[in-house]
């Protein structure tokens, strides 16, 4: 019962994690800002930390079935 929950908060974390990292990574080729009016290098890191960190989590949350 208890593995239904675990499985969509997984699915969730990790898609929001791998289409976080993907649309930073989009904007940083083609040269455009991440966030407007930030720093470009410290908005790129703190989108791509929170991809990495949302990944992760869906990850966890998947192998705890």
């Amino acid at each position: 019962m208890e593995s239904g929950p675990t499985i969509f908060a997984g699915a969730v974390f990790a898609l929001f994690g791998a289409g976080l990292l993907a649309w930073t990574w989009a904007r940083l080729r083609r040269g455009e800002p991440v966030g407007l009016g930030v720093n470009r290098i410290a908005s790129s890191a703190l989108a791509a930390m929170a991809g990495t960190v949302a990944l992760a989590l869906g990850g966890y949350c998947l192998t705890r079935l």
